[in-house]
């Protein structure tokens, strides 16, 4: 029980690490959360701060999630429930994190880095559909949605009709039904035609209050 909590504990730890606050401090002196979508995730950041930027928050945000995952088959032996467990805490922890006053992002880079430790054909067909999705309409939101939901679906097919435990796929099921609701404002400009394209920066000369037209996280 105590290692079983020890790993809970850590992977909400780990994801609680705000990578975007951090770089975007580092970078351009700002608190991220106060412009564009007031999100602490890759594309926020890359709007506010700069491309660089944002792809260093998208290694370090996929980053916690593998590491969260590697870390719990370390100490718990392979316990795929505890494994799963830490995997979704991690993305909880990167959502609500307590090194940050629990104003986070929306976690789509973290489920990504979780789910590539716990079965990378999951990951990497989630991953296409995602590219894909932002190629050909240049919303991240939507892409984020689209790889997410897909990667859910390919995890149901390998736990079905392949040899991978039931918890990853439960990992899964939870993590997009998160990541739905934190993106329910986003799904409400894609439908309304008033979300934010890839490529559109945000004027850190503007008010610090967050613009209505945000991004995905």
């Amino acid at each position: 029980m105590p290692l079983v909590v020890l790993d809970l504990v850590l992977g909400y730890l780990l994801g609680s690490i705000p990578f975007g606050l951090i770089i975007g401090r580092l970078f351009k002196g700002v608190d991220v959360r106060k412009y564009g979508s007031g999100k602490t995730g890759a594309t926020n950041v890359m709007r506010t701060a700069g491309v660089l930027p944002g792809i260093l928050v998208l290694v370090g945000d996929l980053g916690k999630g593998w590491i969260s995952v590697f870390l719990a088959k370390v100490i718990s032996q392979g316990d795929e429930r505890v494994v799963a467990g830490a995997a979704l805490l991690c993305m909880i922890g990167h959502n609500w994190p307590v090194f940050a006053r629990f104003r986070g992002g929306r976690g789509v880079t973290t489920y990504f880095g979780g789910l590539l430790a716990l079965s990378w054909i999951g990951a990497a067909i989630g991953g296409l559909a995602t590219v894909a999705t932002i190629a050909l309409t240049r919303y991240v939101s939507l892409g984020s949605l689209v790889g997410s939901l897909g990667s859910a679906g390919v995890m149901a097919y390998l736990v079905r009709h392949g040899n991978l435990p039931l918890a990853y796929f439960v990992y899964a099921s939870i993590g997009v039904i998160m990541l739905v609701v934190l993106h329910r404002d986003n799904i409400k400009r894609l439908a309304a035609g008033r979300e934010r394209k890839l490529g559109q920066r945000v004027e850190l000369q503007q008010s610090s209050q967050k613009n209505s037209e945000g991004s995905h996280a």
